[in-house]
């Protein structure tokens, strides 16, 4: 019953809470504030909590029966936990942050509102087990982005929002009717119900096809990428939101969900889906090399290292899917870190092309080595977080041979060390070209945590990966 307690608390605590955010904001925007950084902490506290009932091996699942297949049914592993905690504690760090940089703009209760109902519905997405209700709550996070896109209301903002929404609800439209496929063979959208029924079955290639789309859009991996760097043009902390902690890891999470821990695929999807990772993840990475744009950088980066997330899935040994999840964790508070240095660079030098900026090292100190750091979790040099996902996911491919998907995914990984070396070095070292300063208190404290994180997940890495060993054996159904 605590269990159950906690899930729907999770999930229902920041999605309820969020709409009376601009009512609080009527009397206190420091309240306002405040209350939306406690809505996404609770969810972040009570996850932990959570976490000690999933890692002794229990699994919590909530049944409310509805006609047509429709059941609401919420369940709790250590997969949906770890990535509970992960977006809920990075969700929580960019509403902090966001306190010094959306005071400067108008419409701040719309943003706290859609930003906590944002993360509200990521949890839904983590801990819902039918499929009906996960596409709900996916379709909400596309609403939500849509408007955070288009936050600035310039035309061109708009145009964007507009295209992110149209490629993600399009793809998500594709998925549904793979999930309508399913149902047919099975007469149940519940994957424990579909997993019991298809049992070693693989599923048919048609209804991998058509889920596969929606999550590649909702995942910016090429062809569907081009949505993401153009959402450059929201306010930096909902770009981080979208790249580090929720939209883009979305994606990633329901192929781990659906064609991990719970169904089978053909082996040609095992072939099929790396190689599509590979080009995605060498495509961006090159797009980032020639990119002048700092924020369209660091989003090319995430295009190719969500490759490098899907190439560990799918490749489905211990060593992939491991590594696969402890890069979501590291990817999600280096990358987080470098929107919101990027953030700090733009609000304060008004410039966002990399070869007019330079030396600002001598005025945004902070800066500079919070997004040296997490550029180095990202590389994978160790002893960041970084270096262990990578050595993971390159351990992987050489247990099962395959020696080509190495060197393509090693190509990718220089590639990720030439694009941040040449945007740390045009932005922050050689001679200054702008006036600038280093951003309030509690961005700078903000970047320096995630930056000084993503080293302790490197030096600490037993803990983490502890966690997701756990993870891993459960999803794989290993001793």
């Amino acid at each position: 019953m605590l269990g159950a307690n906690l899930i729907l608390a999770i999930i229902f605590i920041p999605v309820l809470g969020a709409f009376f955010l601009p009512l609080i904001g009527r009397f206190s925007s420091r309240l306002r504030n405040l209350i939306s950084l406690l809505l996404v902490v609770i969810s972040l506290v009570l996850s932990c909590k959570l976490a000690s009932i999933v890692l002794s091996g229990a699994t919590i699942t909530i049944i409310k029966h509805f006609p047509l297949g429709l059941n609401f049914t919420l369940t709790a592993d250590c997969l949906a936990v770890f990535m509970a905690i992960t977006s809920s504690f990075i969700g929580a760090v960019i509403l902090l942050y966001s306190f010094g940089y959306i005071s400067h703009y108008e419409n701040q209760s719309e943003y706290y509102l859609l930003v906590v109902l944002f993360l509200g519905s990521m949890m839904g997405i983590i801990f819902s087990q039918n499929l009906i209700f996960l596409y709900l709550f996916w379709e909400l996070t596309a609403v939500v982005s849509w408007r955070l896109i288009g936050f600035f209301r310039k035309p061109l903002d708009i145009l964007r929002a507009d295209k992110a929404f149209l490629i993600t609800v399009f793809g998500a439209l594709v998925m549904l009717l793979g999930f309508i496929s399913l149902y047919q063979e099975v007469g149940s959208f519940d994957l424990t119900v579909i997993r019991e029924v298809l049992q070693s079955r693989p599923l048919s290639n048609i209804t991998v096809l058509l889920i596969l789309f929606g999550i590649f859009a909702k995942s910016a991996t090429l062809p569907l990428h081009t949505w993401l760097p153009d959402a450059g043009v929201a306010p930096s902390p909902v770009t981080a939101l979208l790249h580090a902690a929720v939209l883009v890891k979305i994606g990633v999470y329901v192929y781990a969900r659906i064609f991990i821990a719970s169904l089978n695929i053909e082996q040609i999807w095992h072939i099929i889906i790396p190689a599509l990772a590979c080009l995605s993840a060498i495509v961006s990475g090159f797009a980032a090399l020639v990119e002048t744009d700092l924020k369209r950088i660091i989003a090319y980066s995430t295009v190719s290292q969500i490759g490098f997330i899907f190439f560990g899935f799918s490749i489905g040994n211990e060593f992939g899917v491991a590594g696969g999840l402890l890069y979501i964790l590291m990817h999600g508070l280096a990358k987080a870190g470098l929107f919101l240095c990027a953030g700090i660079v733009e609000q304060n030098t008004k410039i966002k092309d990399v070869t007019k900026l330079g030396g600002l090292i001598k005025t945004m100190p902070f800066t500079a080595i919070a997004f040296l750091f997490c550029s180095l979790s990202v590389m994978g040099v160790p002893p960041f977080g970084g270096f262990f996902s990578k050595f993971l996911l390159f351990l992987s491919t050489a247990k099962n041979g395959q020696w080509g998907l190495t060197f393509a995914f090693l190509a990718a990984a220089v590639l990720t060390v030439l694009y941040l070396l040449r945007a740390f070095n045009l932005v922050f070292l050689g001679e200054e070209k702008s006036e600038a300063k280093e951003g309030s208190p509690i961005m700078v404290f903000s970047v320096v945590l995630l930056a000084l994180l993503s080293l302790a997940g490197g030096v600490l890495i037993k803990y983490p990966l502890d966690f997701v060993i756990s993870a891993v054996k459960q999803m794989l159904g290993v001793a």
